[in-house]
């Protein structure tokens, strides 16, 4: 043979073992990327986003929830790196904790705070920040750790989302609030994105199904459980004088009823054995869906998913393998006399009981019963205000109805969002309105933005309103 043709052979060869060699390395980056179930069969990757959008000690149970969510996920499989957690981070040790640095969330509860990452704490807890994690922009993120969603089209996304909420949003300690349409642009800008293959929404708040109604697409793989309906409060649990109560030295609830139903029920079972649609069954009977005066749990999105396991979404403990699905006692209906608190009256009960524990004429008595008057003409005040506002933006004097009408079922809280954004950030300014109570009333301001007013003239009837003495 020449010496041509065997240079030509050793050509040949070295670009069969390059080619080898890359095919190999691209082997090894695409099993990086896919996880096996323990049935064999190839998925993608798991991920999570957990979200306490409050701050301060009376809303302990949103921060309490959100770290019970973060262990039952990591005894289920998921890694760490997977999980992205938001919480103010000022609970565990407040001086109010009567257990410094340790957070429980059901009374004589084991400690759910050890070990849960601190991801995006105090301000850095920001709707901006939220949708730049969720769409997976390291560059849009700021003031945390910088973890955002490196999910793709072959992984599940598990977001679990604890907080007070209103009419068409849900709060955040600092910034703005999350929008519902905001918020939906987000989910369906990371479907066409191909950023995940199903998603899981868990969402405790008042009127939390204000947020998904009308809006979330049932194309996008994305199921959605919401604590509540449009129009209702979701309640706190493990409250101080209720049943079960919380220990004695806690003055705050531990836990929502809605939170703490999937959380208690997912420690107790073997996750890849219970479906979606089965923990939804548990969750509306123990939330009390079916008494009178309770909230009741409601279900948006791509209801076909209903079939999937729970493991697909926050993994299965190993230690429950041999649990299969039953109801459980702890699965009966709370009623609200016996365990139910309204989350806008937890602040009242909060600064009762510290009342109720100070001593006759001491200064922390005073106090307390100080803030708890200022809160009670605080929230006279934004009573006042509302029905003024209604009465100077429609001119009519009749508009009691519009503080609590709404649209008819499946139908979103606002076509016009930006002017519903625009009175609710004034409503907050010149009024005062917080979340925790004002901001009940935003489903009055989207009926009047769904009247057809000027916004600007609306802007300066709610400025009058509120310096109105």
């Amino acid at each position: 043979m020449s010496r041509l043709g065997q240079f030509q052979i050793l050509v040949f060869i070295n670009v069969l073992l390059m080619l080898s060699a890359e095919s190999r390395k691209i082997q090894l980056v695409n099993d990086d990327d896919l996880e096996s179930s323990n049935e064999g069969e190839i998925k993608g990757k798991q991920w999570a986003v957990l979200v306490a959008g409050s701050k301060d000690y009376s809303n302990y149970r949103h921060q309490a929830d959100i770290c019970h969510a973060y262990q039952i996920l990591r005894k289920g499989g998921l890694k760490e790196e997977n999980i992205i957690v938001f919480m103010y981070d000022d609970i565990a040790f407040s001086p109010e904790n009567p257990r410094p640095g340790v957070i429980i969330n059901k009374p004589y509860g084991e400690d759910v705070y050890n070990g849960v990452p601190k991801d995006y704490t105090k301000e850095a807890v920001n709707a901006t920040n939220f949708y730049n994690v969720l769409l997976g922009n390291e560059s849009g993120v700021a003031g945390g750790s910088g973890k955002v969603l490196k999910s793709g089209p072959l992984d599940t996304i598990f977001i679990y989302y604890a907080d007070h909420g209103s009419p068409g949003l849900l709060a955040m300690p600092s910034g703005e609030d999350v929008l519902a349409k905001d918020f939906n642009e987000v989910l369906e800008k990371m479907h066409k994105l191909k950023r995940y293959n199903k998603m899981v929404i868990y969402l405790e708040a008042c009127e939390a199904g204000s947020m998904f109604e009308g809006i979330l697409k049932d194309n996008l793989n994305i199921y959605a459980l919401t604590a509540s309906n449009s129009q209702e409060s979701s309640y706190g649990t493990y409250c101080p004088d209720t049943y079960p109560p919380s220990p004695s030295e806690y003055d705050t609830c531990l836990g929502d009823v809605f939170s703490i139903s999937w959380l208690e029920d997912s420690e107790l079972h073997d996750m890849s054995k219970e479906t979606l649609k089965q923990q939804y069954q548990v969750v509306k009977r123990r939330t009390g869906s079916d008494v009178e005066q309770t909230s009741h749990v409601c279900q948006f999105g791509s209801v076909e998913m209903l079939k999937d396991d729970l493991v697909s979404y926050i993994g299965t403990n190993p230690e429950n393998g041999n649990f299969t699905f039953t109801e459980s006692p702890s699965s009966s209906p709370i009623s609200r006399a016996a365990g139910l608190v309204s989350p806008r009256d937890i602040p009242l009960l909060y600064l009762q009981r510290k009342i109720q524990k100070a001593p006759t004429g001491s200064p922390e008595r005073g106090e307390a019963q100080k803030k708890l008057l200022d809160v009670m003409n605080h929230r006279k005040q934004i009573d006042q205000s509302i029905i003024e506002i209604l009465r100077l933006s429609l001119k009519q004097t009749n508009v009691l109805n519009l503080l609590t009408s709404t649209r008819t079922t499946g139908q979103p809280l606002v076509d016009d969002w930006d002017c519903f954004k625009t009175l609710v950030n004034s409503f907050k300014i010149h009024c005062g309105a917080t979340v925790d109570y004002g901001l009940k009333y935003t489903g009055a301001l989207a009926n009047i933005c769904n009247v057809g007013v000027d916004v600007k003239q609306t802007v300066s009837a709610i400025e009058q309103a509120c310096t109105i003495k």
